[in-house]
């Protein structure tokens, strides 16, 4: 999730531990621990782009990192703050790491929770990576807990908003459920056998869906609004153009693009270069059209030497191709009617 809404997070969390006891301090370590594991982006100077695709959601947001990172950071802001002892401040940071990796176990793209034991990337892909709606609700609560003298409302409104935010994410679950279920009966409809099926809301709300099943090397996109009328979904071939890297599967750079792609991927070969785009992050039109650019984009370097081999990748921005790709207005206008259910918003 984004850093607003994190940081949101670890700070009603940090009031609802250690709100009664230290007061507004609470909530702005909470805040700290909340942002503390997406500082790992801060490692990227230091490391290929390859190494650092790994490294972030990595073990800070770790299972293992909440447990240890926790005692350890609560111990020395005992040494600190010594109106709480360190198992009390201690709580206070692991729940905000913890809430913080869980939280980003609901978007797609991928928490390694369970790091350094293991590289799997917890994707449940059920909120956008940014999303108004979790938020709002969260620091409306906190901010009007943090304006009552009165510790037993103060109290109540943060846990009022921490339950709204919370039955908002359950909601999304909700959501994501139906809307894979609308996908793979669509897809048995039209006899489309596929090996895998990702399920992801379009950007900033959870009712509009994107579903991408891989067949092969064919990828097959659909969109389907939790308010349609009409179940049918209309799906859009893709080629995943995967032989165009056949002979580069055993480079380092490559696998983790395929590891972080989780197979859902087309290639593209431009003028400058072989080019990977991550298809679970949506396009510069949300697939409602067939214009945009894709949002998540690799460059595959080529060595001078070597024309076969890539010792690394570069993510490219992701509107550069043309202005008009850009998500503007006319888009968001656009995805607004469809997530209403209206498909004469999507040109397919």
């Amino acid at each position: 999730m984004d850093s607003v809404s994190q940081a949101t997070l670890g700070a009603a969390v940090g009031e609802l531990v250690l709100g009664k006891k230290v007061g507004k301090k609470a909530p702005l370590w909470g805040a700290a621990a909340g942002t503390l594991p997406d500082l790992d982006v801060l490692t990227a100077p230091f490391l290929s782009e390859s190494t650092q695709l790994g490294v972030h959601r990595g073990v800070s947001h770790s299972l293992l990192f909440a447990v240890v990172g926790g005692i350890a950071l609560g111990y020395a802001l005992s040494r600190l703050h010594r109106d709480a002892g360190w198992r009390e401040w201690s709580l206070l940071w692991f729940c905000g790491l913890l809430t913080h990796a869980l939280l980003d176990c609901f978007t797609m793209y991928g928490t390694q929770l369970f790091s350094p034991f293991s590289d799997y990337p917890v994707a449940l892909g059920s909120l956008f990576i940014i999303d108004p709606l979790y938020p709002l609700p969260l620091g409306a609560g906190l901010v009007a807990a943090l304006g009552q003298k009165q510790l037993s409302r103060r109290r109540k409104l943060n846990v009022l908003g921490l339950s709204l935010s919370t039955a908002y994410l359950v909601w999304s679950a909700v959501g994501y459920i139906q809307a894979r279920t609308a996908f793979a009966e669509a897809l048995a409809e039209r006899d489309i056998a596929y090996e895998q099926l990702y399920t992801t809301p379009t950007p900033f709300n959870t009712v509009l869906w994107m579903g991408l099943a891989r067949a092969d090397d064919q990828l097959w996109s659909g969109l389907y609004s939790l308010l349609d009328e009409d179940p049918d979904i209309h799906f859009r071939r893709i080629e995943r153009n995967s032989h165009l890297i056949a002979d580069k599967l055993d480079q380092e750079p490559v696998q983790r693009l395929l590891w972080f792609s989780r197979g859902y991927y087309r290639v593209e070969d431009r003028a400058d270069g072989l080019y990977f785009n991550d298809l679970r992050f949506g396009r510069s039109d949300s697939f409602l059209d067939s214009t945009g650019n894709y949002v998540f984009v690799f460059r595959l370097l080529q060595d001078p030497n070597d024309p076969t081999r890539v010792p690394d990748f570069r993510q490219t921005p992701p509107f550069e191709a043309r202005e008009e790709d850009t998500f503007d207005a006319r888009i968001l206008s656009r995805l607004w009617r469809r997530i209403g259910g209206d498909k004469r918003a999507a040109n397919l």
